[in-house]
């Protein structure tokens, strides 16, 4: 998958004249053209793209500098991706160059391609370019955070400034007293067209009534409006006080506005949420919130858990009730077998990860669990870490294997 980026032929007094070099550079251009680069001269330098610096020749070092001086009045910093290649002392201008930006405490980093059509070389490249474009996202993102973390989430409640600063996004508060008013302004009317599809959808609807499912549809418009007032690009909802006060859930609503594209985590969780949020951006997969229910240290297996689930990612789904509290909507979805990864951020900081991979074997209906239920069978990873250093309660999946693209952006961006 190709990703617009602009890239730069750096130039120098140097600069060698005849067709042999201007043949090289002609084919260098349409490698990185190939990925999804376009590009740019020094008078047409596009900001809104992340932009590559390519060595054409020793000499070139304090014209790279200049260039990013002048990106950077309207940028601010940004790393600095160099890229090399075997002519023309191309790479030791590139070791000079980044020495001296590291020196100044910026980031970069050379990629060094051995030709033109270097495969693994231009991979490199497009790999590092959507670790730096995810991080680009993160911190453009704001999450809104709907009343406080539930009560129980003891090491889940990070300060907003440590997600920020960890992370990139913002935390952007909003009173569940909004929340509150807005689920019972919501009019009548503007409820069939989200509950029939729904209703039609389901495989079965066991405990809720009539009630029960326009209210659920209630939560999910008020969060609507949330969304588009504070410019959201995620959310977590203390989503047990609408339990606990209303009668009703926001298992329908996260469900829904996930598989819109908006990430919604359960019960306030920060941590959580934005995990979701960087699942959903590095891998493209739509990702799960559940709780660890139930592990098997020795076959090295665990049951996750939850009462909502995004609808894009079962076979099938039935409506229950909310399972701790039997009110409201609960979504009992079917996942299929197949590759999963597991993560879960943690650390005071939140500086640490917990990775695995491994298989869905199977789904379940257990009625002493949440709703939606899959046993995994880790091939990467080991459910005993769990036990012995937990980072906190909800785990995030995602379908497919993923661990090492994961691991790879979070060493190069967090660790």
């Amino acid at each position: 998958m190709t990703q617009p980026f602009g890239f730069i032929f750096v130039n120098s007094l140097f600069v060698p004249e005849g067709e042999a070099f201007t043949a090289s550079m002609k084919q260098y251009a349409v490698a990185l053209q190939g990925l999804g680069g376009i590009e740019m001269t020094i008078d047409s330098l596009d900001v809104s793209l992340p932009l590559v610096y390519f060595m054409t020749t020793g000499g070139t070092e304090q014209v790279l500098l200049d260039i990013r001086q002048q990106r950077s009045k309207d940028i601010g910093d940004e790393p600095v991706l160099i890229v090399a290649y075997p002519a023309h002392n191309s790479l030791p201008a590139s070791l000079e160059v980044l020495a001296r930006l590291q020196q100044d405490g910026a980031q970069g980093q050379i990629l060094y391609l051995k030709k033109s059509s270097d495969s693994k070389g231009l991979q490199k490249i497009q790999d590092v370019l959507t670790v730096h474009r995810v991080a680009a996202e993160l911190k453009r993102s704001r999450i809104g955070l709907l009343g406080a973390p539930s009560d129980w989430l003891v090491a889940s409640s990070p300060e907003h400034s440590v997600v920020q600063e960890s992370w990139g996004p913002e935390v952007v508060p909003v009173s569940l007293d909004e929340i509150n008013r807005l689920i019972k302004e919501v009019p009548s009317e503007d409820i069939p067209a989200v509950l029939n599809p729904l209703v039609e959808g389901a495989t079965d609807i066991q405990e809720p009534c009539p009630a029960d499912l326009d209210n659920v549809v209630r939560v999910y418009l008020a969060l609507k409006q949330v969304i588009e007032k504070y410019d959201l690009d995620a959310l977590t909802i203390r989503c047990f006080d609408l339990v606990l006060g209303l009668e009703t859930t926001g298992c329908f609503g996260l469900s829904q506005l996930t598989d819109e594209g908006i990430i919604a985590g359960c019960e306030g969780d920060l941590v959580s949420t934005v995990g979701l949020l960087w699942a959903k951006k590095l891998t493209g997969q739509t990702p799960w919130m559940a709780n660890p229910a139930q592990l098997d240290e020795v076959g090295n297996k665990i049951i996750l858990a939850h009462c909502t689930v995004p609808r894009s990612m079962v076979q099938d789904y039935g409506l229950r009730s909310h399972f701790e509290s039997n009110l409201g909507v609960g979504i009992q979805g079917t996942i299929a077998n197949g590759p999963v990864t597991l993560l879960r951020i943690g650390g005071k900081k939140m500086e640490q990860l917990w990775l695995a991979e491994g298989q869905i074997i199977e789904s379940g209906k257990a009625e002493d669990l949440c709703r939606t239920q899959v046993e995994i069978k880790l091939s990467d990873g080991h459910i005993s870490a769990l036990l012995e250093a937990p980072l906190g309660n909800h785990l995030v999946m995602v379908q497919g294997h993923h661990l090492q693209h994961l691991q790879s952006w979070w060493k190069q961006m967090i660790a």
